[in-house]
């Protein structure tokens, strides 16, 4: 380089700085208001905020439209949306790992298979990526030409009796639902922490496309992955052979409904319920299911909490979530089965249009394994028993669902609890729940 360029390059940073202007590792030079629109859209997205993550994100796209920063983030927003053709139109023209994976989910959750594969094979070309679901969903996207995933067919509405105690073991909360795989009848448990279905690898070794039916509707062309399911079948006292996650969920316009031991699939969305709150739903990465609840009165201090109905609690909650919900948690009481598992009461839990006073919840539950490929701040976790003081359906391709209460829980001035048995011994029953507001 000249000695006059060695110059000039200098001055030439220089003035951009003073212009107020910054260049980007990826090109383009980003303006004052873009940046302050893209930090807010990241912050926003890293809190779950995705409804205030997405406004800003498309106000720093407006401030600089060829950003890749920002435009993959916006994209990284649109997918937990489930705005499949937003996340593809955002990410068009870029060429990076983290893009060739969010276009990969984009394409699968759709259904479009051989364009899944593509990218996820891209995704997996890079030395520092290992993730055995895009392996194995790329390997079933490949065999999986010609099929349309998640086909019903048959009736126009499934309802399947779950069992409350089978062989004499009480299965509390847990969503066990009798139904058939490939034509073998089987107990499955509903689990919405996993965006697949994943099947028991005791009895399957590989990924396969299966059927499912579930009473008079049956599901064609199900991926399915495998886990082994030993400790879940353990764990309830009943041989689980398959878990249901959130796809075939929001496929299905599913219906869990604890309270009145029904798991409900239609060919099209239910109509809104009458008592019901809206609340709307993410997708980690487009596939492990997340609400937004509060701990404290304000709506604004909102937490992403993962929804998993296969966890035997009601609630799990970080400890920094303990101390925004006012909580020290060394006052916490250990678990006599495991004292390096904490128990007590969030004051006040706020989901949808309802408050529920003195919330049993626990801390101290390892979620490393969980949280190392989530780029928000995962508050904690919703669990069964938390889930089943609610009938839950899921609309709109599972973008929001109908919560609807237990009558039990609607307080005094209501209806008057009846007397009943004692809460279970794994949790205390959270306190009187009332409307925080109509349903929406």
């Amino acid at each position: 380089m000249s000695r006059r360029r060695r110059i000039l390059l200098p001055a030439l940073l220089a003035a951009l700085a003073a212009c107020g202007a910054s260049v980007t590792s990826q090109g383009p030079v980003r303006t004052p208001v873009a940046a302050q629109w893209f930090d807010r859209a990241r912050a926003s997205y890293r809190g779950a905020d995705f409804d205030d993550a997405r406004e800003a994100a498309k106000r720093a796209l407006a401030a600089a439209p060829n950003d890749a920063e920002i435009r993959e983030l916006a994209a990284k927003v649109a997918l937990v949306r489930l705005e499949f053709a937003d996340a593809l139109r955002l990410t068009e023209g870029l060429d990076s790992t983290d893009v060739h994976g969010i276009r990969g989910r984009a394409y699968w959750f759709s259904g479009d298979l051989e364009h899944a594969a593509d990218e996820l094979e891209a995704m997996l070309t890079d030395p520092k990526v290992k993730e055995p679901w895009a392996r194995d969903v790329a390997a079933l996207a490949r065999r999986g030409t010609g099929r349309h995933p998640f086909e019903l067919d048959g009736g126009l509405v499934g309802a399947i009796e779950m069992p409350r105690q089978l062989d004499r073991v009480s299965l509390g909360a847990a969503n066990v639902v009798p139904c058939e795989l490939d034509g073998e009848r089987i107990l499955a448990l509903v689990a919405t922490g996993s965006s697949e279905v994943l099947v028991d690898s005791n009895s399957r070794h590989d990924p396969s496309w299966v059927d499912m039916r579930f009473d008079r509707v049956e599901i064609k062309d199900v991926p399915a992955l495998v886990q082994d399911l030993a400790p879940l079948t353990r764990q309830l006292g009943v041989p689980i052979k398959a878990l249901i996650g959130a796809q075939l969920l929001r496929h299905a316009h599913a219906t869990i409904d604890r309270r009145g031991d029904q798991f409900v699939v239609r060919r099209q969305d239910a109509t809104s319920p009458p008592d019901a709150s809206r609340v709307p739903l993410y997708y980690l990465r487009g596939g492990g299911m997340v609400l937004r609840a509060t701990v404290t009165a304000h709506d604004d201090d909102a937490i992403p909490l993962l929804v998993d109905s296969s966890r035997p609690f009601p609630l799990l909650l970080q400890d920094a979530a303990w101390a925004k919900a006012g909580v020290d948690v060394h006052t916490l009481a250990p678990m006599a089965d495991d004292p390096t598992i904490k128990r007590g009461i969030v004051p006040m839990f706020r989901v949808g249009g309802f408050d529920l006073a003195k919330m049993p919840a626990i801390e101290g539950v390892d979620l490393h394994e969980l949280t190392a490929g989530i780029d928000i701040d995962l508050g904690g976790i919703v669990g069964a028993d938390l889930l089943a003081f609610f009938r839950v359906t899921f609309a709109d391709d599972g973008r929001f669902m109908w919560m609807e209460p237990d009558p039990t829980l609607l307080g005094p001035a209501q209806r008057p609890p009846p007397a009943g048995p004692a809460a279970p011994a794994s949790s205390q029953a959270p306190g009187p729940a009332a409307p925080a507001g109509s349903a929406r």
